[in-house]
């Protein structure tokens, strides 16, 4: 059973490093499984492990507009952060359990469940595109991404409920690798918000994950 938590900090590298240090801890043994929440108050791009910015990012744009460019350790695609994007973090003991011994199985598990506890919700199909993304009346509302230690995986994401999506557009280039169902589209075509509050979605994965409260 997972216990939960809800925590912000005030600047974007603080939130990023604290997925990696609840991996840590639950890699060394000194921490428990963990489901952790978190929004930023304050724009900022994040790449993920293997990304260039001058491929994935309007670096002219973000200088302007003062919006920081960070990378995360996991893998997946660039994205921006802010207002209206909704974390959450998964860490997991690997510990011998069959749906979390690679990487394909991993993403399998979790985006299915991911998938299930909000389709009751919206009571609408959801889809699961291109490995880990949920696809909501054709467009993408969440990404999702993950790293891998030993003993125990952290397994992160967002869920766009209210975000600018005229900002994404403005920062972040055409992704350097995307999946086919994108068809190249832009960023306002791609993605969307889905029309639930940030308590509900959290609520829908403490309830999916038989979080200890």
């Amino acid at each position: 059973m997972l216990s939960s938590i809800d925590q912000s900090f005030e600047t974007p590298s603080e939130n990023l490093a604290y997925d990696d240090v609840l991996l840590e801890e639950c890699e060394s043994h000194s921490l428990k499984e963990i489901l952790r929440f978190w929004e930023s108050s304050t724009y900022f791009i994040v790449l993920g492990r293997a990304n260039q910015a001058k491929l994935e990012v309007n670096i002219e744009a973000c200088k302007n507009d003062t919006i920081p460019i960070l990378r995360r350790s996991s893998g997946g695609g660039t994205v921006l952060q802010g207002p209206g994007c909704l974390n959450y973090s998964l860490i997991i003991k690997i510990d011998g359990k069959e749906e979390y011994q690679n990487i394909t199985r991993t993403n399998t598990y979790i985006m299915q469940k991911h998938k299930e506890a909000l389709q009751l919700i919206l009571n609408e199909p959801i889809e699961v595109k291109g490995f880990t993304d949920l696809v909501w009346r054709g467009k993408k509302f969440s990404g999702n991404a993950q790293k891998r230690g030993r003993n125990a995986l952290l397994f992160h994401g967002t869920f766009l409920y209210g975000m600018n999506i005229e900002l994404i557009e403005k920062y972040l280039l055409l992704p350097s690798k995307s999946p086919a169902y994108r068809n190249s589209t832009s960023h306002r075509e791609f993605l969307t918000n889905v029309p639930l509050s940030p308590t509900i979605i959290k609520k829908a994965l403490r309830e999916i994950w038989n979080v200890k409260t």
